[in-house]
């Protein structure tokens, strides 16, 4: 498969790199030296014997292609890595390589360990993306703007209310991936340590201190809830990030025009028609998001594992559970260049609020007229009226002011400030405080 075209271009770069096969072998290496350092610490390995393998495999020159030959016949990449570290030992170290561990322990422990930088990078990004989002919606706060609702124009609102929603967003999701825990995996064979009874679990706890990882209850071979909540943790972000993709690419359409997205040099241009300025960053993180979508389909409905030990679903979970981590990070990159880089067009906000020749501004005209015309006859005139303007090109306000039903009866004053939409944006620039509040407060 030609990764470098069809995948990793909507991946952080960095992360591809951090996360190779090479990554892999590390990880797991760190596993098993750091199992060798809390046996023998308990006396279960010889003194001098933990760091005889470190030295000796530290060092060592990992064949990854042989490693990655040999998974077809044992159905994991541990068991040909367990066979090579072993092979690359002093024959007196031999036997307390990989001592009362199984396969799980060693590719699940190194999973964790190859996340667990990725989700410190997610975070750092989700800030930086809350922050471009609060001066935004700062600068912002007054701006009014279409809101739109099944694609049509609805009633005013802000475009400084509009990012207080992505910013709130990117930090719930922010708020619920800080909360996950990366626990290390160690149970041997059965998940009960078979052969070294408590001693078992004193070795999960010094693991997890020892590796940085969380110490779970038990061992979780069958019990993939900390899969399930990374993996829907992940999806929320995604989310999150193609909801702000979604509506830039709305607005950046050339009839609307409110907004476009960072100008630099070949950024958005096509193949054949030189006018045109895509939103590719709107479409590469809309892409990753979909695949991180998919992927986290994969991840709930391995959820349940027979038994011991997963037949498929286990081995399922890998590539979904990396891809969407990596997905992720390359989708928040492109959000946080997006938000920090939006150019605003509050012209062409005004423009196509007048777009319906006042019709936006309908439902307080109608709220106005009520009290005189009645409910009924003041949402026909209000609807009349708008059409007439859109029609003739005039102002709403001054082809009401001609309806011989509210003419020198309702206050002309009073009828075209209802025909402002500045002065109908209900609790916009108040939701932006609170927003901008809860945002410092968290």
């Amino acid at each position: 498969m030609p990764a470098g075209f069809l995948k990793h271009p909507f991946m952080s770069q960095h992360a591809v790199d951090a996360c190779d096969d090479s990554a892999m072998v590390h990880a797991m290496l760190a596993f098993e030296l750091a199992l060798a350092e809390v046996q023998e610490t308990s006396g279960a390995v010889p003194n001098g014997v933990s760091q005889q393998m470190r030295s000796q495999l530290e060092s060592a020159n990992f064949n990854v292609a042989d490693i990655a030959e040999g998974i077809a016949s044992g159905g994991n990449v541990a068991i040909p890595f367990v066979k090579q570290g072993r092979a690359l030992l002093a024959d007196e170290l031999k036997r307390y390589w990989h001592q009362g561990a199984t396969s799980q322990d060693v590719v699940d422990s190194a999973l964790m360990l190859l996340l667990k930088p990725r989700l410190a990078a997610l975070d750092a990004l989700l800030l930086r993306c809350c922050s471009a989002a609060t001066a935004l919606m700062e600068a912002h706060i007054d701006t009014p703007m279409v809101g739109r609702t099944l694609m049509q124009q609805a009633l005013p609102i802000t475009f400084g209310v509009k990012v207080a929603h992505w910013a709130i967003g990117l930090e719930q999701s922010r708020r619920r991936l800080s909360y996950i825990e990366l626990p290390v995996q160690f149970g041997g064979a059965v998940g009960v340590h078979s052969g070294w009874d408590v001693l078992g679990l004193e070795w999960m706890d010094a693991l997890a201190e020892r590796l940085g990882l969380a110490a779970p209850v038990l061992p979780w071979h069958t019990d993939r809830y900390p899969i399930h909540a990374l993996g829907s943790a992940l999806d929320a972000v995604a989310g999150a990030a193609e909801k702000i993709a979604l509506d830039v690419s709305l607005l950046t359409q050339t009839e609307v025009g409110e907004v476009a997205e960072p100008s630099a040099p070949g950024m958005g241009e096509s193949s054949s028609m030189p006018h045109k300025r895509n939103p590719v960053r709107s479409a590469m993180i809309r892409a990753a998001a979909k695949q991180v979508h998919g992927h986290t389909s994969v991840l709930i409905n391995a959820a349940a594992q027979p038994l011991e030990r997963g037949l498929g679903e286990w081995h399922a979970e890998w590539a979904p559970l990396i891809e969407s981590a990596l997905l992720v990070e390359g989708a928040l990159e492109q959000v946080a260049v997006l938000l920090e880089g939006l150019e605003v067009n509050p012209a062409n906000m005004w423009r196509n609020l007048a777009a319906t020749g006042g019709g936006i501004m309908a439902e307080p005209v109608a709220r106005l007229l009520t009290p005189t015309l009645g409910a009924d006859r003041a949402k026909a005139v209000s609807a009349e009226a708008a059409e007439t303007a859109r029609l003739e090109v005039r102002a709403y306000a001054d082809v009401l002011a001609d309806q011989p039903e509210i003419k020198g009866i309702v206050d002309a004053d009073a009828l075209r400030k209802a025909c402002d939409p500045a002065l109908y944006l209900g609790s916009s620039s108040a939701q932006v405080i609170r927003t901008k509040k809860w945002l410092e407060n968290n």
